[in-house]
């Protein structure tokens, strides 16, 4: 029986330059390239777990700092720090019991009960555009505040009331922008129950 050609290990340096992990951290300087590094991943067969969690980081690191800033621009800031706070504990929650469940990436939903939660990451484009929608959303608040301290409720009524392209760009951001806060209030919830289950089961054995 000939022996199997044992494939070469790769090294600690070849990991972090994947193609689709460099482009994750390209997230810095352009949310854009969130789509591409997953496709990258699958094409190049540089699916990873370094890149999986990279991608997360820097979707949260970017999402954060539009967050911050309408914070500081519109009132009330607490409502985007609110929005911040439960980005992050979601994805956190999301993405920790996933390996306390064994699985391999924080996107394997399939026995969830939820149909929404299992839409959202079951279906690429929609995911695709939830997230977009979000970063397009809180970008073009910053754009229209002209001043400090605006009202995000007046900000909001005025640019909606108008019969515009921006108008229609700023509806159609704001409902994937609802329904991805919806699935984070979901996520959260359901990674939670998924921690305090793998605790219970835990305890039960010992």
């Amino acid at each position: 029986m000939a022996n199997k050609k044992l494939k070469p290990k790769p090294s600690t340096i070849s990991v972090y330059l994947y193609i689709p992990n460099i482009i994750g951290g390209l997230s810095w300087v352009g949310f854009v390239c969130d789509g591409v590094d997953g496709w990258c991943a699958r094409k190049f067969n540089q699916v990873s777990t370094f890149g999986a969690v990279l991608d997360m980081v820097t979707d949260r690191i970017s999402t954060a700092c539009l967050l911050v800033i309408l914070s500081q621009v519109y009132r009330p800031g607490l409502a985007f720090l609110s929005l911040l706070a439960l980005d992050i504990a979601s994805h956190w929650l999301q993405m920790y019991s996933t390996f306390l469940s064994g699985k391999a990436s924080h996107k394997d939903v399939k026995d969830s009960s939820n149909w929404l939660f299992r839409a959202y990451y079951g279906n690429r484009m929609f995911m695709a555009y939830c997230c977009v929608a979000c970063e397009v959303l809180y970008i073009i608040l910053f754009l229209l505040a002209e001043k400090q301290t605006e009202n995000l409720k007046d900000v909001m009524m005025s640019s909606l009331s108008q019969i515009s392209p921006l108008s229609f760009l700023l509806a159609l951001s704001l409902l994937g922008w609802a329904i991805k806060q919806t699935v984070n209030v979901i996520q959260m919830k359901t990674a939670a129950d998924a921690c305090v289950l793998y605790d219970m089961n835990e305890k039960q054995k010992s």
